[in-house]
């Protein structure tokens, strides 16, 4: 009786419906700035911009907030800038897709990385975060 009251305290309160997923999955900068998010743990916008080659920051920033809005993001602010990282309390299945996506298709984000590390200026972020 204790093991299924334990098991079930481990649930995660985060419920994402697969289609929510999935509609954020259909769009290639959605798509493309949550695998480059996972590659490389946390980025700002300008560098999703740089990344992505977009020069439209509300465009990048539109489709962050739908990810965030989706809570498949989390969002925290240093100075001027803000960075996006994958939710740690993301559902096992969903951190397994995206996981899997990545591994997977890394030539599908290859060019985007170049550009990335090509970046002059990057902003730098605090180390105890």
């Amino acid at each position: 009786m204790n093991r299924s009251v334990s098991a079930s305290s481990q649930v995660t309160s985060l419920a994402i419906q697969p289609t929510v997923l999935f509609k954020c999955l259909t769009d290639e900068i959605r798509l493309k700035s949550l695998l480059l998010i996972q590659h490389q743990g946390e980025l700002c916008v300008c560098e999703l911009m740089v990344a992505l080659n977009e020069d439209s920051q509300p465009k990048v920033s539109r489709n962050l907030a739908m990810l965030k809005q989706a809570k498949l993001l989390l969002k925290r602010k240093q100075g001027q800038w803000s960075y996006y990282r994958i939710n740690p309390d993301l559902p096992q299945w969903i951190q397994t897709i995206l996981a899997e996506t990545l591994f997977g298709n890394t030539t599908y984000i290859q060019a985007n990385l170049q550009q990335l590390a090509l970046m002059q200026n990057r902003p730098e972020k605090l180390t105890c975060c």
